[in-house]
């Protein structure tokens, strides 16, 4: 793989995509499914395709933690989908279902919810706990991969 060349995982398949620099990555398909590599929306995930992702994506990924039954995850999940509108495809953005992924939130160490994890190389950057809107969801992260 060339220095510029990105490997995106399907939220789809979780198939691994590479990505040459000259190519419209919005426009982009899976290869192997044909389901659009970038929708504009957070995948839900589960513990097979968290790992998948936070592991094999060259890009950042970003993780809402939240649970059905949390009232400020249930207010913030529109605006992380607006976040994802505009931090895509330069960030992958996902939903991890606390409740029936109780291991794995387990794992990271999750006290509250909601909480953003922001993912890159395999490697744990930043965390955030608390609702906040589309703008700041999009201003933090930004802001963690200036560090």
């Amino acid at each position: 793989m060339s220095d510029s060349e990105r490997q995106i995982v399907c939220t789809n398949c979780a198939a691994l995509n590479r990505l040459p620099p000259d190519r419209d990555a919005l426009a982009a398909r899976c290869g192997k499914c044909r389901t659009p590599l970038f929708s504009g929306q957070p995948a839900d995930v589960d513990s097979r395709m968290f790992a998948r992702q936070i592991g094999r994506n060259s890009i950042p990924v970003l993780v809402d933690v939240w649970a059905p039954w949390c009232g400020p995850c249930r207010m913030m999940a529109p605006e992380f989908a607006r976040a994802a509108r505009s931090l895509e495809p330069s960030m992958r953005l996902v939903k991890l279902n606390s409740e029936s992924e109780q291991a794995t939130a387990a794992s990271l160490g999750i006290r509250g919810i909601p909480t953003l994890l922001l993912f890159h190389h395999g490697h744990e950057l930043a965390r955030q706990a608390g609702a906040m809107d589309a703008a700041a969801i999009a201003a933090w992260a930004r802001s963690q991969l200036r560090n």
